[in-house]
């Protein structure tokens, strides 16, 4: 999927977020969206979801040469992000089983094996509520990255993950994500190290 911003502007109220945003994401790339905490990297990520709307400017999904509504853009996109929360009654068995129903799984994985894939295996029938804050933090990434979609969106990743977490995170990158346009939000450099552009959001204030 290839997705093109002509003079994108967000803001709240009177204050610009950032305006006059011109890029393009192109199909398979793997991007890099940086500034300091409060330049606005998170809002630029859900506004790329679709999850909130732009004040001005355009933004285009073109998927197989074909143009995609925004209003279906959900379908294509998965997104992982510390403030987005989980269903913390259920098992993770529980919760694949519901998340992958309203978006499908990668072809050729069975949920246990997602669950080794992240090191929660041993989990996989533990009430995620009881799962401590790394452990949640990888079945958000479980959920963003076993999704079947073209545009794999990913806010500040490594949130409450270890050296471990670290390791598991780059491999899933490397296996599932090469073939795949992911946008990465951070300031960290190594949550986008294997990114080869950046786009800087506070140039666009």
């Amino acid at each position: 999927m290839r997705i093109q911003l002509g003079n994108v502007g967000k803001r709240f109220n009177s204050e610009w977020i950032f305006k006059n945003v011109n890029f393009r994401f192109e199909d398979a790339g793997k991007y890099a969206v940086t500034g300091p905490n409060g330049s606005g990297k998170s809002t630029f990520l859900l506004l790329i979801a679709g999850f909130i709307l732009h004040n001005k400017g355009t933004i285009s999904y073109v998927q197989d040469e074909t143009e995609i509504s925004p209003e279906k853009i959900n379908q294509y996109v998965s997104l992982a992000a510390p403030y987005l929360e989980v269903v913390e009654e259920m098992t993770l068995n529980e919760f694949f089983h519901f998340h992958f129903k309203m978006k499908p799984a990668i072809e050729s994985m069975d949920f246990k094996e997602m669950a080794e894939w992240v090191d929660l295996k041993d989990s996989f029938h533990k009430q995620i509520r009881y799962y401590s804050s790394g452990m949640k933090q990888r079945v958000k990434l479980a959920q963003a990255i076993f999704s079947n979609v073209p545009v794999i969106l990913l806010d500040e990743p490594l949130t409450n993950l270890d050296k471990a977490g670290n390791d598991m995170y780059y491999r899933l990158i490397e296996k599932f994500a090469a073939d795949r346009l992911v946008i990465v939000s951070s300031n960290d450099e190594r949550e986008y190290s294997f990114c080869n552009e950046q786009l800087k959001i506070s140039d666009f204030k």
